[in-house]
């Protein structure tokens, strides 16, 4: 190249040389400035003309910019400038379009498809994968493509085979373990910081155990933490590119999802969707941030962008898994699995919405939205997907709101953080407010028009939950050492009392059993581990006890035990955890090298009807003797083993004695022939005055006694 460049400005200013100032230095002759014939001229056009061919025309501009959109209604002139306003609406915001053309008919109607040209084809791209399938109105729904898919769906090779199905994968019993007899259940143990993952079953209660027998154990099983799905079914493991899930009596893999730098997993309440977040930026024409995964398949459905930080999970989901919405500013997108777009292909536009959240039995969505200007601060419930009001709550001077419904959804509690007293000032016309408090808008959710009612509280409220099985509620108020947990009903006949007011406690969190009726009252972290067992039943305390530094309690899912954990993810000492019974009992205390996490395995829902599980409340008793006796005959089958057990370590203790004392039997000439002829078995079986005794006396030490004289 050097060479070439060398030979071009050589050849430059020899031609620089025939002429001064325009005119020949041999007279007025002409120069020639033609090429010999043999010259090949190397210099390309893109060094002389780069800027401009750049802006060459490319054989697919006009292809991959277009797009073209099929079942659009067909209309006359009359009706086309409507027709061209909506669609225009729709596919203006993925980028600037520089021309629309409307096929028509011999009778002026349209054809029923158009083609749209963007300036660039990412634009084009964006507008086929968003619009693809979306429903203009119930009769016209877009199927939309490429131009240029045209083309290659037009050259389809004639010798194009089918892909072949996968062979079928038999998983065995992802269920398995619910037909354990003794309805044994399990849990995960991530100890050592992380280096081993243990899956346990709890068989503490066996007088012969008393301890949990091991299920699986494996070393670096997971990168991060494991979670369980939703009904106990998978078992969840982070890792550096991606999620795998585990499942079977021998928790063998079932699926991988690739997903680097995967940091936040959640599962639909169904099972058979996944959500995973990664902050890892990836290049890509599709939203790598948020993945909705399908579970079975392993297909990703949908991607999505996270642009500003937010709490997870991002998306929530309704209780059968149809549904999933998100919140954006004054904007509720809720989507619909079945195509995963917005349901009805529109978001609802609310203006200044804070907070939303579903229903765990229905399809409702509860939402609340601040007070402005004159404006009071509202509560709406609306049913899904007809996007029906079925509640509309205003409240006056509202300073935030949290939402919590109880588990069967027959009521919701709205707590109102409110401002009191409030002032206008002269200087500056705004408002000042003297203080918080709190007051509790409960939303009767089964009874004819909702009806709501209150409960007041002027002391700050620190922990809220609902029975989950019941109509009865706990909260934590006051302020360190004042602090009281009350404890109300909601009745049937449209009335909240006060149950019980537990004073000077110390708490900052509650634990409902999962069956209800029994609570436990923790002060974790900072107030070293209190514990309170009640029964409200009668408001019995049970127990009052602690576990030093706690970070974490875990009911089990039948409400028979709780575990109380030191993580050391939160502190970094005493790490291990301990086993109670719902009374307040101590059964177990576990004491693991840096103990970080245990998750009870969840069970599904009963299969059996609510009145069903009535009946079998009703009569507990009767049932329970059955129980008993089997717990007897269990315990009397442990005293049977333990005795078989002793009686062949005997067996196994007199066959060892027995194989020795052959071996020692066998030795005897050897050991007569090494004492030089003496048999000291005979010896040792002669009368004592047959034998010679000899005493020898040694030297240890010499002490000096000086006595006192007197």
């Amino acid at each position: 190249m050097a060479a070439d460049k060398g030979e071009r400005e050589s050849r430059r200013q020899k031609r620089s040389e025939s002429s001064v100032d325009g005119q020949s230095k041999y007279g007025d002759e002409e120069p020639d400035f033609s090429d010999p014939e043999d010259f090949i001229d190397d210099v390309t056009d893109d060094e002389l003309l780069g800027d401009l061919l750049k802006t060459k025309p490319k054989d697919t501009d006009s292809i991959d910019n277009v797009i073209i959109v099929d079942n659009i209604p067909v209309v006359g002139p009359e009706r086309l400038p409507k027709l061209q306003n909506v669609v225009k609406k729709i596919y203006e915001k993925f980028g600037k379009i520089v021309n629309e053309f409307y096929p028509t008919a011999d009778d002026d109607k349209t054809k029923g498809y158009l083609f749209i040209e963007y300036s660039n084809p990412q634009s084009a791209v964006d507008a086929v994968k968003s619009t693809n399938g979306y429903k203009l109105d119930k009769s016209h729904t877009f199927a939309v493509n490429l131009f240029s898919d045209y083309d290659k769906f037009e050259n389809v090779k004639d010798d194009w085979e089918p892909p072949q199905p996968k062979p079928y994968k038999d998983l065995g019993n992802l269920r398995y373990w619910l037909q354990d007899p003794d309805c044994f259940d399990n849990y995960s143990v991530i100890y050592e910081g992380g280096e081993k993952t243990a899956i346990f079953q709890n068989t503490v209660h066996l007088s012969s155990v008393r301890e949990p027998s091991l299920v699986e154990e494996r070393a670096r099983w997971t990168e991060t933490y494991v979670r369980w799905s939703p009904q106990g079914t998978y078992l969840a493991t982070l890792h550096q590119k991606g999620i795998a899930l585990w499942g079977g009596p021998n928790f063998d893999q079932i699926m991988r999802f690739s997903h680097p730098g995967v940091q936040l997993i959640d599962f639909s309440p169904c099972e058979r969707f996944m959500i995973t977040f990664s902050p890892v930026p990836v290049k890509s024409e599709e939203p790598q941030s948020i993945v909705i995964f399908d579970i079975r398949t392993g297909q990703r459905k949908r991607g999505f962008n996270c642009e500003a930080q937010a709490t997870w999970p991002i998306f929530k989901w309704s209780h059968d898994g149809k549904f999933f919405a998100r919140l954006a500013p004054d904007t509720l997108s809720v989507y619909e699995t079945n195509t995963f777009r917005l349901l009805d292909n529109k978001s609802l536009k609310i203006d200044g919405i804070r907070d939303f959240s579903w229903s765990p039995s229905d399809n409702y969505l509860a939402y609340w939205v601040p007070e402005e200007n004159d404006i009071p601060a509202r509560v709406t419930i609306i049913s899904m997907p007809g996007r029906n009001e079925m509640c509309v709550r205003n409240l006056f001077n509202v300073a935030d709101c949290r939402m919590h419904w109880q588990k069967n959804g027959d009521f919701l509690c709205v707590k109102v953080d409110r401002y009191s007293k409030a002032k206008k000032s002269e200087d500056t016309g705004q408002w000042k407010y003297s203080g918080i408090y709190y007051n509790f808008e409960l939303f009767r959710i089964r009874e004819k028009q909702i009806p709501v009612d209150k409960v007041e509280c002027k002391e700050n409220v620190l922990a809220f939950a609902w029975e989950p099985n019941g109509n009865k509620f706990a909260f934590i108020h006051g302020e360190n050492p004042r602090i009281s947990v009350s404890f109300y009903i909601v009745r049937p006949q449209g009335k909240v009392d006060s149950l019980k007011v537990f004073e000077r406690r110390t708490a900052n969190h509650l634990f409902w059993s999962p069956t209800g009726q029994f609570i436990v009252l923790a002060g974790l972290r900072n107030m070293n581990g209190v514990l309170e067992f009640i029964d409200t039943a009668d408001m019995t305390v049970m127990n009052q006890t602690e576990h030093f530094m706690a970070t974490d309690v875990e009911w089990d899912p039948t409400g028979r035990y709780v575990i109380t954990g030191v993580s050391w993810w939160g502190h970094k000492v005493d790490n291990g955890y301990w086993l109670w019974s719902f009374q307040g009992r101590l059964l177990q205390k576990q004491q693991l090298d840096r103990f970080c996490q245990l998750l009870w395995r969840p069970r599904p829902p009963s299969l059996l009807a609510s009145e069903e599980i009535k009946e079998i409340k009703k009569n507990l008793k009767k049932y329970s003797q059955r129980f008993e006796a089997q717990d007897r005959l269990r315990q009397s089958t442990v005293s049977t083993e333990l005795l078989e057990k002793r009686r062949q370590l005997m067996l196994d203790f007199e066959r060892y004695r027995q194989n020795k004392e052959d071996e020692f039997n066998d030795m005897k000439d050897r050991r007569i022939a090494l004492r030089d002829g003496v048999d000291t078995d005979e010896l040792d079986n002669l009368p004592d005055d047959e034998y010679d005794e000899e005493v020898v006396e040694f030297l240890l030490k010499v002490e000096e006694i000086i006595l006192d004289e007197e």
